[in-house]
């Protein structure tokens, strides 16, 4: 192990590209881990909403345009637009200890907006990991039109 380190610094030295591709390697892995960590909240799988559902009666919110709503939801799931999650709305008061779960196209917009209601005080909050995508890869059942 000695050897190893006094030899390090040489062969760092003479592969500089090499060890700059694993420094952004490295620091790309760290923001993505942060990145994770600061949402707020737990990403699920299709198996896992359906868990959430079934035991404890989650309230499962799709932020997804009208249009895709339309075009297939989770059953069971309302529709809001992300601008009207809003943690003060007496619609979501109502559910601040209730799970909730968000769905949204590919699970992006789901996770920053359970990031805000966690900032705001919700203790459960997740949402679809891969969104309506990875339902639908999963084979689980859509709704289409309006509830």
């Amino acid at each position: 192990m000695s050897e190893f380190i006094h030899r390090l610094p040489e062969f760092l030295g003479n592969h500089l590209l090499l060890t700059l591709a694993f420094v952004g390697v490295l620091v790309a892995l760290l923001v993505t881990e942060m990145q994770r960590l600061m949402r707020g909240g737990a990403a699920l799988t299709p198996a896992g909403l359906t868990q959430l559902i079934n035991r404890e009666n989650a309230l499962v919110i799709d932020i997804s345009a009208q249009a895709e709503y339309e075009k297939g939801h989770v059953p069971g799931s309302r529709h809001l637009l992300p601008s009207q999650v809003d943690p003060e709305s007496k619609e979501l008061a109502k559910a601040r200890e209730t799970p909730i779960a968000l769905v949204c196209r590919s699970g992006v917009t789901a996770a920053q907006v359970a990031g805000r209601l966690r900032k705001a005080g919700f203790a459960k909050v997740f949402w679809l990991d891969g969104g309506i995508a990875a339902w639908r890869e999963a084979q689980m059942p859509l709704v289409k039109g309006r509830n």
